[in-house]
């Protein structure tokens, strides 16, 4: 029971399956990977268990005493091992993550508090704790699996799989913890960071909006004719951001009703109780069980559905970078380059509303999304503000203004002028010489190189 998703423009397309809110709400959580891992080493450790009362159980009827003999001198240096692991691996669980956690703290300190759920979703850090954590339990759990019987005829188990499986778990837990490090260090690196948010925008973008036809696509089409609100359902959860909503389940309860759902509200607002979220078109509102877990309110925005939150991270990266508290320019102007790639990319995408069909077609969902005009004045107006004593950003500022005016379609150009204009007044009223003038507003793509 797939849906197809349109734009403004009328174009259609299979949609891409994304993400359910509940997956995108797990990867955005750090207690599932670690919890997981703990479970499953449980049943590892009962199956590695079994296998060793087996192997015992065959050696003793097949009265091969001298083997269970040397299996009693391995478990008997396998237990020294297995025992320094044990007390070793918590302590180095918190010494590693410790000094993790300061490194967060800088970097969120020096880009943006907003960088820390990249380390939240990050595979490599939810893998290496998961290991880590698995690794510990597992050392106390074959410990307990260690016979303190020395008379092979009466030995019941010799845990010589378990032992390996340590030592396993052992060099994988090294083997994460180098990538670990690795992955951290880049994590504190200002362009990593850019590159991830990007990336993450850019995967926004193909999931929001469907690529134009023609060389000079229209611009924004503006609201579907949807005809008189016949209903109106209300938010009656907690206060808080509008995180995400479930396209699949609302499209399949608004084609059971025979009506089409608009959401109000767009992703990324604060929404409080009382505040409708839905309004309905062409009948009565679905039952409020169809509705139930479709609309997710958390505290802080996520990408899943949010076209504007990566050029939000970006302008704070930017604006965060021209404080007098920092002050390096050279990193506002890196968020600059990647803010003109996330604009380039737009520039000829219908945007302002997405629309998801049923099976057959019909229109059942209709969502807002940023425009134009909005993604650009999210992308300069705050910059500019901060940038007009700083000619590196303002040069940079000023050849991406003009890169995108050669690259965006007519009716869109618009926006880029008015801030083109703006940048230019800004820099005259607050630099008094003309040569200096002429500099800040010459464009670079270094900024100053």
């Amino acid at each position: 029971m797939g849906d197809w998703t349109t734009t403004a423009d009328g174009r259609k397309g299979r949609r891409p399956r994304a993400l359910s809110p509940l997956r995108e709400h797990v990867r955005d959580t750090f207690w599932f990977a670690p919890t997981a891992a703990m479970l499953l080493v449980l049943l590892v450790w009962a199956a590695a268990a079994e296998a060793d009362a087996r192997i015992v159980d065959a050696l003793r009827e097949s009265g091969d005493y001298e083997s269970l003999k040397e299996l009693l001198k391995f478990a008997d240096d396998a237990r020294v091992v297995v025992t320094t692991v044990s007390a070793a691996m918590m302590t180095f669980i918190g010494v590693v993550f410790s000094i993790s956690l300061v490194a967060l703290q800088m970097a969120s300190g020096q880009f943006s508090p907003r960088v820390v759920r990249i380390f939240v979703r990050s595979r490599i850090s939810k893998a290496t704790f998961a290991v880590f954590l698995a690794t510990f339990v597992l050392s106390l759990l074959v410990l307990t699996g260690f016979d303190g019987e020395r008379d092979p005829r009466l030995v019941v188990s010799v845990p010589l799989v378990q032992s390996l499986l340590t030592l396993l778990m052992v060099g994988l837990s090294l083997l994460l913890f180098v990538m670990y490090v690795n992955a951290m260090l880049r994590l504190m690196r200002v362009g990593h960071v850019i590159d991830r948010i990007t990336r993450e925008a850019f995967r926004v973008i193909a999931r929001t909006t469907a690529p134009a036809s023609g060389r000079d696509p229209a611009p924004d089409a503006g609201p579907v004719a949807l005809g008189p609100v016949t209903a109106q359902v209300i938010h009656h959860g907690r206060a808080g951001v509008l995180r995400d909503v479930h396209v699949s389940r609302l499209v399949r309860a608004a084609r059971r009703q025979g009506v089409v759902l608009r959401l109000i509200p767009r992703i990324g607002d604060f929404v409080v109780p009382g505040t409708p979220v839905l309004a309905v078109h062409g009948g009565a509102a679905p039952a409020p069980r169809r509705l139930r877990g479709t609309v997710s309110v958390g505290v802080e925005r996520t990408f899943h559905q949010d076209l504007s939150f990566g050029l939000r991270q970006l302008s704070d990266i930017a604006l965060r970078a021209l404080s007098a508290a920092v002050n390096d320019p050279t990193t506002a102007v890196q968020a600059l380059d990647r803010i003109v790639q996330f604009l380039a990319a737009v520039a000829g995408r219908p945007l302002d509303t997405s629309l998801h069909r049923d099976r057959r077609g019909e229109v059942r969902l209709v969502q807002p999304v940023p425009g134009w005009t909005e993604l650009v004045d999210l992308a300069f107006t705050e910059i500019r503000g901060c940038a007009v004593g700083t000619p590196q950003v303002t040069r940079r500022m000023t050849a991406g203004l003009d890169d995108l005016l050669r690259i965006t379609p007519a009716g869109r150009r618009a926006p880029l002028v008015r801030h083109r204009e703006l940048l230019t007044q800004a820099v005259e009223r607050a630099v008094p010489e003309a040569a200096d003038r002429a500099f800040a507003l010459t464009p670079d793509r270094q900024g100053i190189g």
